[in-house]
């Protein structure tokens, strides 16, 4: 499968966070993870050639898949949907950053199978729409979690992750985001240093990027609808 004007579709939406960030004061770096989940490693050579250097997947075994037969990318590989504990075997110590760590028990695991002298980076989700079917910590959990994690030395836990309601309503959107930066602070003025918002998708990310993220996955926009 060809991608024709992926490269024209990047140049717009990076132009889009150029013009967000401006609007909003903001001036640092934002990464753009192709989210290739679904479509074949073909996608992540496309992603690579266009000048992407991140690409996202949502399920383990398709990432490791994917990493195996486009071994040759120049791409770093994230770990973006739900992680369930039997899978933290498979996903430790292969993804750059591991976006969607909520709870303790998953965290120690991690933490448990990582090699010593070697880090996991992660992101705690946090669920910041208050729909019960979205994962993720609950905002006011976040400090104590982190609490309770301090002591896991081989994760390295670099910020915080969140979706925003499924809307096209801009106010909405901005509220689970504007949250997810106010719980962020907070937790900064607790001593931890995390650096990392990601937040924001396809349908949502000049919001996103209007409030802050340091991060944002972008699937559709770039590839197109996903194959049934």
């Amino acid at each position: 499968m060809e991608f024709p004007g992926l490269g024209d579709r990047l140049r717009q939406i990076q132009e889009t966070v150029a013009a967000r960030q401006e609007r909003a004061g903001w001036s640092h770096p934002v990464t753009v993870v192709a989210v290739t989940k679904t479509f074949g490693p073909d996608a992540v050579r496309a992603a690579a050639a266009a000048g992407l250097r991140d690409v996202g997947e949502n399920r383990v075994q398709e990432a490791l898949q994917k990493q195996e037969r486009a071994a040759e990318a120049p791409v770093a590989w994230h770990l973006i949907g739900t992680l369930q504990r039997n899978k933290a075997r498979h996903a430790v110590g292969r993804f750059a950053l591991i976006h969607s760590v909520d709870r303790e028990d998953l965290a120690r695991d991690l933490d448990r199978r990582m090699p010593d002298g070697e880090r996991q980076p992660v992101l705690l989700q946090v669920n910041c729409s208050g729909e019960p079917q979205k994962g993720g910590v609950e905002p006011d959990g976040v400090i104590a979690l982190l609490d309770r994690v301090r002591d896991c030395l081989r994760l390295e836990v670099r910020g915080l992750m969140t979706m925003s309601a499924y809307t096209d309503d801009e106010r909405e959107q901005r509220r689970a985001f504007q949250r997810l930066r106010g719980v962020r602070d907070r937790a900064v003025q607790q001593g931890y240093q995390l650096p990392e918002l990601s937040m924001g998708m396809s349908g949502d990310f000049p919001a996103a990027v209007e409030e802050g993220a340091t991060i944002i996955r972008i699937g559709t926009l770039l590839f197109g609808e996903r194959p049934r």
